[in-house]
């Protein structure tokens, strides 16, 4: 698919780039590269390939989930500068 200079310049305004007129040439070549590598990679029949998550079949190991900190909210709560009912008060930055 090739691009006209025009495209170029929606595609560069559309973008927010700003490009000089003379390189609009050597950017017109490179979009039509991109995109005429994107028609051949649709063009892969690829119905008969199974999708996958990853490459590698890896598998993410978890930790098991248990509690490994004891519960320190009473501590912080008297080192807070304010506290109410639990929560902390702090200043309003949004009016």
């Amino acid at each position: 698919m090739a691009l006209d200079q025009q495209q170029v310049r929606d595609i560069a305004d559309l973008a927010r780039l700003q490009i000089d007129d003379n390189q609009i040439a050597e950017y017109q070549q490179n979009l039509t590269n991109i995109l005429d590598l994107v028609d051949q990679l649709a063009a892969v029949d690829t119905s008969s390939v199974e999708p996958l998550a990853h490459p590698l079949d890896a598998v993410q190991r978890l930790r098991a989930d248990v509690v490994t900190e004891t519960d320190q909210r009473e501590h912080f709560q008297q080192i807070a500068p304010q506290t109410e009912n639990g929560y902390y008060l702090v200043p309003r930055v949004v009016e």
